[in-house]
């Protein structure tokens, strides 16, 4: 009897110390709630399902509610709005913790797109996001963003504008994770993510999927916070945990 009795408080002691463990955690994912810019595009969409899938509620910032509904799942919070008009932005974003941008402007021909769309309306979310207490901030850019003579700069100088703008949410004091991938597929495959800091990766692609994930984990990890971290997916890359992943990344 002495035994089976010192046996379930081992068991019993063991539960508690992993509870202790999954605390802070738990209570993150307790309190967390998402805002999402970018939330109907290809890669935002990706990163609003993960979120539901991870039972973190989710406000979306759209522009128009009645195509949102189309496209997110229904548990999901819409709010019209725009990055480009800061008004609608603060009083959106009042009630969440965390911010993911997606955002991305379209190829067209107006030679403002990219500036509006990718440095401006991401200044004016970075803005909004320290007035209201943003506890982490999640950008996705692109690889390359540092090589002015890239090719994709011939669009509108796009990848300077996303340069500009990691930089600005930088030294904006905001905890923040800097998503750059690289070519993105919006088929998924069952290829490993790759990791890597900044100014390392110049090719390779990744499906969409696999960026919202590690948007995501990063919310949870805090090895992710203030790092840059640029992501492939590779059928020869080992497969790693995400803790793993960011803690390889240096600052």
């Amino acid at each position: 009897m002495p035994f089976v009795i010192l046996n379930r408080y081992n068991k019993y002691t063991e539960v508690l110390m992993l509870l202790a463990k999954l605390n802070p955690y738990l209570e993150t994912f307790d309190s967390m709630k998402a805002f999402v810019a970018g939330a109907t595009g290809e890669t935002g969409r990706r990163i609003v399902a993960e979120l539901v899938k991870r039972e973190i509620p989710v406000k979306a910032l759209v522009r128009d509610i009645e195509t949102a509904q189309q496209i997110l799942p229904p548990t999901v919070e819409l709010v019209a709005g725009d990055v480009l008009k800061p008004d609608s932005l603060a009083t959106a974003i009042r009630d969440c913790t965390v911010v993911l941008c997606a955002t991305g402007a379209k190829p067209s021909f107006d030679p403002t797109g990219p500036y509006q769309v990718d440095y401006q309306g991401t200044k004016n979310l970075v803005d909004v996001a320290k007035a209201q207490g943003i506890e982490h901030f999640v950008l996705v850019t692109s690889l390359c963003v540092s090589q002015f003579f890239h090719p994709l700069n011939l669009f509108w100088l796009i990848l300077v504008w996303k340069k500009q703008a990691e930089e600005y949410l930088q030294k904006s004091g905001l905890t923040y994770t800097i998503v750059r991938p690289g070519g993105l597929k919006n088929d998924d495959n069952n290829n490993n993510v790759v990791m890597q800091s900044a100014d390392t990766l110049f090719e390779g692609s990744i499906p969409r999927t696999k960026v919202a994930q590690v948007c995501v984990e990063a919310l949870f990890l805090d090895n992710s916070r203030n790092k840059i971290v640029e992501i492939v997916a590779n059928s020869e890359a080992p497969p790693k945990p995400f803790e793993q992943l960011f803690a390889s990344v240096l600052n």
